[in-house]
C-alpha cells in the first residue's frame, strides 16, 4: 500500500478533486453525467447519461441539481474524500 502524495495546504484525508469543477460540469454537463465521472462516481455517472439518453435530454435536470447541491454542500470523491473547495 502506498501513501498519497504530500498535497500542501490541504490535509492529507482531502481529495484531489475540486467541488467547484466538479459543480460546474454537474451544471453544464449534467445530462452525460460529466461531474459524477468527474468526482470517480462511475455508476452514478452512467446512470445519469442513461437517464438523459433514455429522456431524451430531460433527464439532464437530475444533473443540473447534483450540481448545484455539489457547490452548496460539497461532497466526496469515488474514495469517500471531501472535494476540496
Amino acid at each position: 500500500m502506498t501513501t498519497p502524495p504530500y498535497q500542501p495546504g490541504y490535509p492529507s484525508g482531502v481529495s484531489d478533486k475540486s467541488k467547484v469543477v466538479a459543480g460546474i460540469l454537474g451544471i453544464l454537463l449534467g445530462v452525460f453525467g460529466a461531474g459524477r465521472f468527474y468526482m470517480g462516481h462511475t455508476k452514478i455517472g452512467v446512470l445519469q447519461l442513461v437517464v438523459g439518453v433514455c429522456t431524451g435530454g430531460i433527464g439532464g435536470l437530475w444533473g443540473t441539481i447534483d450540481g448545484i447541491l455539489i457547490l452548496v454542500n460539497g461532497g466526496v470523491d469515488g474514495q469517500g474524500r471531501p472535494l476540496r473547495d
